[in-house]
């Protein structure tokens, strides 16, 4: 069933800000709010609306080296469980299975170059990956997504008592 006017307007008002009031919304498109939270399960049910999430400054929070890694999966290797292990991993932003030289770009977000390069070697231990290209982000011009958080023992560890200053 295709979306209507009144649920992409919904998603767009959501996307823009996932926590806008119900009534709010309901004004945007003419329905009282118990009809719009009706109409988002709907969306979310039909898989239009995934999640609701927080926009977070990854070097807020510690996550300060962003890079893209382009991941080479043998012939004849097991690509499924390939992505499942890379997708696995922690730090893993992204996965999209690509055409060119690679099967699978990846973004990664890690504290520094030292975890980014223990990402790559956990990387280039999943059966079926022969060969990965790292490119590292200099700058963030334009970003959107959810961050998986260093966990508040990795913050310790580093001398950091996590805080609401750290977010």
């Amino acid at each position: 069933m295709p979306l209507d006017l009144i649920d992409t307007t919904l998603i767009d008002a959501l996307q823009r800000d996932g926590k806008e009031a119900l009534a709010r919304l309901g004004e945007r498109v003419g329905l009282s709010a118990p009809a719009v939270l009706e109409r988002l399960r709907k969306l979310e049910r039909r898989g239009a609306i995934r999640g609701y999430h927080a926009d977070v400054d990854g070097r807020v929070v510690g996550l300060d080296v962003t890079a893209f890694v382009g991941v080479s999966v043998g012939i004849g290797a097991d690509l499924d469980a390939a992505e499942a292990a890379v997708t696995a991993i922690r730090g893993v932003t992204e996965c999209h299975h690509v055409t060119g030289a690679h099967t699978l770009l990846l973004k990664v977000k890690t504290e520094s170059t030292a975890t980014l390069e223990r990402f790559i070697r956990q990387l280039r231990a999943v059966p079926g990956i022969v060969q990965t290209e790292t490119m590292v982000a200099l700058a963030t011009i334009l970003e959107r997504g959810p961050l998986a958080l260093p966990e508040p023992s990795l913050l310790m560890k580093r001398g950091r008592r996590p805080s609401l200053g750290d977010v």
